[in-house]
């Protein structure tokens, strides 16, 4: 075990991966030599060659494009979008063109294209680097998509993430990206995709919350021991598909719920969640489900702790439905 940041367990799942199959090539605005922005292809380079790392130029759609091509001819490429805010002048190249390919014919083609991005605020980014578009990407049929919240459960995401068939968006979350640290197997393991994880036990409210959210969730959880309230916090893990058993079981268990995204509100999948749950178990509920969300505008610079959710306002919520 090697204790590691996000960045580094990203890396390394990356550099796993490449050396046991040599159709992974990665591609993206200075992944090269630079090792990007944020360091994530460090040194893989120099190891693998400017065949296997290739730096493109500034043009999103023709990265997805060019990763789309490579994956139906049998590579299996790893684009990287600098930041999640960029990733929309690729989007219907992922949405209406790599998101179908399966369908379109029938199964007899697939597009294994793992598309990594940093998304969320947390790192006085603005408006342009700070946002979380998980939702529209979870409502499009076809696309695989994956959040996690710790070292550990990105590299085994990803390395998953890297052996399968259907096109993933791999969600980072670059608050944490160094400041979240833990143990790492070395060498080759995987998690399931679609299996969510209880990462704090608790009987009276579940919180359900991932990427960035999920250390929040985790510091609410403790905050609300201290006040003799049981908190379970759950971590989806994979948004698309989501584990619903997992949810589930949670919420008939503590009878209340929370949910917590740095999302815009309205029409964020903190909605799907609800409705899941509300669907199939609102004979166990005690209270209303409550969000704790970003707001209905556009990310802030100098008021970005103001618009992400917090423990406090997390804990908040839980009271809330305690006292319903």
């Amino acid at each position: 075990m090697t204790t590691m940041n996000i960045i580094e367990a990203v890396r390394d799942a990356l550099r796993t991966q490449m050396r046991l199959d040599k159709r992974v090539v990665v591609l993206g605005e200075d992944i090269g030599k630079f090792g990007g922005v944020f360091r994530a292809t460090s040194g893989l380079f120099d190891e693998f060659g400017a065949d296997r790392v290739i730096d493109t130029p500034l043009a999103e759609a023709g990265i997805i494009g060019t990763a789309i091509g490579m994956a139906l001819y049998g590579m299996r490429p790893v684009p990287e979008i600098q930041f999640g805010d960029f990733i929309f002048p690729a989007f219907d190249q992922i949405v209406n063109e790599l998101a179908k390919f399966r369908y379109r014919s029938g199964g007899n083609y697939t597009c294994p294209v793992v598309i990594r991005t940093p998304v969320g605020g947390g790192i006085r980014g603005g408006h342009y680097h700070s946002q979380s578009p998980e939702a529209l990407f979870i409502h499009t049929p076809g696309l695989v998509v994956v959040a996690p919240s710790n070292p550990y459960d990105a590299k085994g995401l990803l390395l998953a993430s890297m052996r399968q068939n259907d096109p993933v968006l791999f969600m980072e979350p670059k608050r944490i990206y160094r400041a979240s640290r833990g143990e790492v197997p070395d060498g080759d393991y995987t998690i399931e995709l679609g299996k969510a994880a209880v990462t704090h036990a608790g009987t009276q409210c579940t919180v359900l919350a991932w990427s960035g959210m999920v250390s929040i969730a985790q510091e609410a959880a403790e905050k609300a021991q201290a006040a003799g309230i049981s908190v379970e916090v759950l971590d989806l893990r994979t948004l698309m598909p989501f584990d619903l058993d997992a949810i589930l079981a949670s919420v008939k268990k503590t009878g209340r719920c929370v949910v917590v995204h740095e999302a815009p509100r309205t029409c964020g999948f903190g909605a799907e969640l609800i409705a899941s749950i509300q669907e199939r178990a609102i004979e166990y509920l005690e209270a209303p489900i409550l969000r704790v969300t970003g707001l209905d505008t556009p990310f802030p610079y100098s008021l970005e702790h103001e618009y992400l959710p917090n423990a406090d306002r997390v804990v908040s919520a839980v009271r809330q439905t305690l006292e319903w």
